[in-house]
This record gives structure tokens, C-alpha cells and sequence, in this order.
């Protein structure tokens, strides 16, 4: 019998849960050297494993979340407003029925925040929507939200502090995000030694989907310890094959 979605235990979903799980990755592949690259919740996660310092890494590579005080800082009327589904996430079983009703709805919502819609395959969108459909996807997606904001998971972290991250940092930003605004990005050098940003005008959230040319390039510098691409976007964007 599968478990109704709605009585997955949100506890799971503790971010010292989710940090362990990548330290177990990184222990059982045995790497001599590890560099974390994350996206979103993903993103998320990373920032606290390298401010906690949970294993060595080289170098962090950060897409569209910002670091958790330099987000708290920058977080004013406009940023609440973005963010108010955090709070309807907070309903139980409600978000996962609306958003469920529709078997392709989570890839679509994808597409629709995207500023490059036509970056996203119906391949590719039915493939976010198939992950979501699962039995327990929807809850496993939405307890991220729930045990971190209103869990207690933020606060655990707030209550250690926010030490300087030693390990040099790429953030890589699109400017048109519908869930964060660019103002919580502002003084992250503050918590970041070696810090380096580029932004990515009429670029989503989605941002290495979106422009992913764009983005390798400016990771592989930064993996090879060469310059950044600081792109102005004078020209078209590169399209896709």
C-alpha cells in the first residue's frame, strides 16, 4: 500500500539530514578532490555544507539561491511578495492536490517562469512533471520548504552563526528571477572570502537551462582558474542547437 503523500514525515526533510546525504555521496565516491555545483534547493544545500565546512571542497559553484544572511539581509516587501508560496506550501496535502490535478503541470510551470521557453523540449517538460506524479514526489518537494522555514531548520542554522566560507565561490545569476530578487545577492562578499558573481540579464531562475553556452563557460573558467565571462548581452543569445 503506498503512504498517502500527505503523511511523509517532513522531519526527514531536516537540512542536517540533507547535508549528510552529500557527505555520504562524497565519502562513497572516494574523490581525492570535490567541487559542489548546485541549483535551487540544491543551492541551498550547498551553502550550508560549505559554511559548516561538512567535507573539503575545492571550489562552490552557486545558481540562483543566495547565501543564507546575505538573502535574509537583502530580503525586503519586494522579496516577500515573491515568496508567498512558501507559505501556502505550508498547508498540508492542499499545494500537492492543486499542483497535482494536472499530470504535466509541474514541467509547464517550469516553462512558463522561464525567460527562454523555447530552451525547454516537451521532452524535458514531461520529464519534471513524470518526477512530480510520483507517489510522495510532490510532498518530497514541498517538505524542503516546510522543515527549513517553518521546521525549525533556518533558525538551527541562524542560532550557529554564519562563518566565513574560505572556499573560492562562483554564483552564477539571472537577474529576471520570479522567486528571488537580485537585492538578496548584494553583500555576499561579506560571508565569502573569495567571491565572484556574474549576472545574467533576462535570464530565470532557470538560469543554466535557460543560457546553458552561457553558463558552462562561465563555470569552466572558473573551474580552470581562468577569468570569468562577464557577459553584457549586446548580442543575441546563443540558440540552441
Amino acid at each position: 500500500m503506498v503512504t498517502p503523500p500527505f503523511l511523509l514525515d517532513k522531519k526527514d526533510y531536516a537540512i542536517e539530514n540533507l547535508l549528510a546525504d552529500v557527505a555520504a555521496l562524497i565519502d562513497a565516491a572516494e574523490c581525492e578532490e570535490t567541487i559542489l555545483l548546485a541549483h535551487d534547493w540544491g543551492a541551498v544545500i550547498a551553502w550550508y555544507f560549505s559554511i559548516r565546512e561538512i567535507r573539503p571542497l575545492s571550489k562552490l559553484v552557486i545558481c540562483n539561491v543566495p547565501h543564507p544572511a546575505a538573502g535574509r539581509a537583502g530580503a525586503g516587501w519586494a522579496q516577500l511578495k515573491k515568496s508567498w508560496y512558501i507559505f501556502f506550501f505550508q498547508i498540508p496535502g492542499l499545494p500537492e492536490w492543486l499542483i497535482g490535478r494536472r499530470g504535466n503541470a509541474m514541467g509547464e510551470m517550469i516553462k512558463a517562469s522561464s525567460t527562454r521557453p523555447e530552451m525547454y523540449s516537451q521532452e524535458v517538460i514531461n520529464l519534471y512533471s513524470q518526477n512530480a506524479a510520483r507517489p510522495g514526489g510532490l510532498t518530497a518537494m514541498i517538505n524542503y520548504y516546510r522543515e527549513l522555514f517553518f521546521g525549525g531548520g533556518a533558525k538551527r542554522q541562524k542560532d550557529q552563526g554564519f562563518p566565513i566560507i574560505e572556499t573560492p565561490t562562483l554564483m552564477c545569476w539571472g537577474e529576471d528571477d520570479m522567486a528571488l530578487t537580485k537585492e538578496t545577492t548584494y553583500g555576499t562578499d561579506k560571508w565569502v572570502r573569495d567571491f565572484t558573481i556574474r549576472y545574467l540579464p533576462r535570464i530565470s531562475h532557470w538560469v543554466q537551462q535557460d543560457a546553458p553556452v552561457e553558463v558552462n563557460a562561465m563555470i569552466k573558467a572558473f573551474i580552470n582558474g581562468d577569468p570569468v565571462p562577464n557577459m553584457k548581452w549586446q548580442a543575441k543569445l546563443v540558440d540552441p542547437d
